[in-house]
């Protein structure tokens, strides 16, 4: 009977030990939201307008190869804005956005910031099925 109290114990303090770590720091909330809207900003601009090709036209694999260098120097240098690694920010910011409650409170604590969130194309910012999810 022991036995099996402890073991549920060490059971349940596992479970709940593991629900904790997974909520989000405030700060890093803080840090990845803007840095998400910082990015879909970046890249609205940067297609704006599809000036770079004629209509209907695809870019050759090397003209995408030079988009995708050029795009990621961008997006690293507005990471580092954020203290931000692009791999960091690919590693982590399923698990921080994944605490929906805390990017909600957040945002409702900041109502430009939830302005300009809730502009952003988020089915290409790794809502939906399509983009690098950034």
């Amino acid at each position: 009977m022991n036995w099996t109290r402890s073991m549920i114990g060490i059971s349940l303090g596992l479970v709940l030990f593991a629900g904790t770590g997974l909520a989000a720091e405030p700060a890093d909330v803080e840090r990845f939201v803007k840095a998400r809207i910082d990015i879909g900003e970046m890249m609205t601009n940067y297609f704006k307008g599809g000036e770079r090709f004629k209509e209907g036209q695809r870019p050759s694999p090397e003209q995408m190869k030079e988009m995708g260098a050029d795009i990621n120097a961008k997006l690293a240098q507005l990471l580092e804005k954020h203290n931000l690694t692009v791999e960091e920010y690919r590693q982590r910011s399923k698990e921080v956005f994944a605490d929906e409650a805390a990017v909600k409170k957040f945002l409702s604590e900041h109502p430009d910031l939830k302005q300009r969130y809730e502009a952003l194309p988020l089915d290409r910012m790794g809502r939906g099925g399509s983009g690098r999810g950034y």
